[in-house]
């Protein structure tokens, strides 16, 4: 049985469209990178939003006010595997308009996440679809959702 787990998530999107994505990897999968969406579970007593400024500044080093923040743009479930431990999460994503130009520090990583968030990067939904690197396949269709959101288009 997967261990059920709330998680926020943020999407940082640039004025060219771009999103800020991580660069992981599983522990018991060394050699299997992904990119994922900044975010993770939401601590108790924090709200959603509030968990994905918390994730965005330990993952990122970029600190926002939550009213940055779009309103939640897409909740979706899905299944991990972390370190030998099955999860499911819930997760929801928020939108976060953001200069490219910003610095990524990846200072403030959990322990666990030392040696497994390997970097950052911008990418367009697209040219990770090509790659087929992301962490669910659904990954590149929710970055084209908070590209609307930030634009306005929604």
């Amino acid at each position: 049985m997967p261990v059920l787990r709330t998680a926020a998530r943020v999407l940082p999107v640039s004025p060219a469209g771009e999103v800020l994505l991580l660069q992981a990897r599983d522990p018991a999968r060394p050699d299997d990178l992904h990119w994922v969406s900044i975010g993770g579970a939401v601590d108790p007593g924090e709200s959603l939003a509030e968990a994905a400024v918390r994730e965005l500044r330990e993952e990122t080093g970029l600190v926002v006010s939550t009213r940055a923040l779009s309103a939640p743009l897409h909740r979706v479930a899905h299944p991990f595997s972390w370190n030998g431990t099955d999860y499911l999460s819930d997760n929801t994503f928020f939108a976060l308009p953001l200069d490219r130009d910003v610095e990524v520090s990846l200072a403030g990583l959990e322990p666990a996440e030392v040696g497994n968030v390997l970097g950052a990067a911008w990418w367009l939904p697209e040219a990770l679809a090509a790659d087929g690197t992301a962490a669910s396949a659904d990954l590149p269709d929710i970055m084209n959702t908070a590209i609307a959101v930030v634009r306005g288009e929604t």
